[in-house]
């Protein structure tokens, strides 16, 4: 009950922040404007927290909101084609109780996994900068710490694997330099971790074919079985 009372006061801290001048102005904006389709909904227009099994193994860590996906929903990884495409290789690697994530309130429940995000606020052109990046990784170092039972990081893209790294670093004192390269598929252990590379489940990369529905499948998979096992110092780095 302690570390669910922490992550929610976090949760609390998160959503409450206005660091980011540049990203609360546009989170704002979005919320405010809307988009046709979703004209008659009330974005959520604020920082998007993580969620999922307090006592998840695996913390999945993506880039940032989407404008008219959590930045609407109020939940990462809801309401948009991404979160569809993530949660859908969730469920079938045991993840996730249900395929979808389409509100907050739709029942979605992660099963030794959590989500979280480098960035909490919607960027402009998905696209924050390394100002905003830093800004917000202490959030992700003290999920991290929380989260005490995470011994694997998937991480959803290059800028995912380098937060993963740096939280890291800021959290064990162990900086792995030179920093493992980025690839689907990629492993490396850094602090008592094991990080997984994936392929960010983006439109641009899933209607390219660069990232399918088995290749995600497969990398979770990949990611349940490290987790799970008790002899992870045995793999490759």
């Amino acid at each position: 009950m302690d570390r669910i009372a922490a992550l929610s006061d976090l949760t609390a801290e998160i959503v409450a922040c206005r660091r980011c001048p540049r990203l609360v102005e546009w989170r704002e904006q979005v919320a405010a404007v809307k988009v046709a389709r979703f004209r008659d909904e009330t974005y959520w227009g604020r920082p998007v927290p993580g969620f999922g099994d307090p006592e998840a193994r695996i913390l999945i860590v993506g880039l940032a909101p989407a404008a008219h996906g959590g930045n609407r929903t109020g939940r990462v990884f809801t309401g948009d084609a991404s979160g569809d495409f993530l949660f859908s290789a969730m469920h079938a690697a045991g993840l996730a109780n249900q395929p979808t994530g389409r509100r907050s309130d739709d029942g979605l429940a992660l099963r030794g996994a959590y989500i979280a995000a480098a960035v909490r606020c919607a960027p402009p052109a998905n696209k924050p900068t390394p100002e905003e990046r830093a800004t917000c990784q202490p959030f992700l170092v003290r999920e991290l710490r929380l989260l005490g039972d995470v011994r694997v990081l998937v991480a959803l893209g290059a800028i995912a694997w380098e937060s993963a790294f740096r939280t890291i670093a800021e959290l064990t004192g162990h900086d792995a330099r030179p920093r493992p390269t980025f690839g689907h598929g990629a492993l490396a252990r850094a602090g008592g971790y094991v990080v997984f590379g994936s392929y960010h489940p983006s439109q641009q990369n899933t209607f390219t074919g660069k990232l399918t529905q088995p290749m995600l499948r497969d990398a979770l998979a990949v990611a349940v079985r490290v987790a799970e096992s008790q002899e992870t110092g045995r793999i490759a780095t």
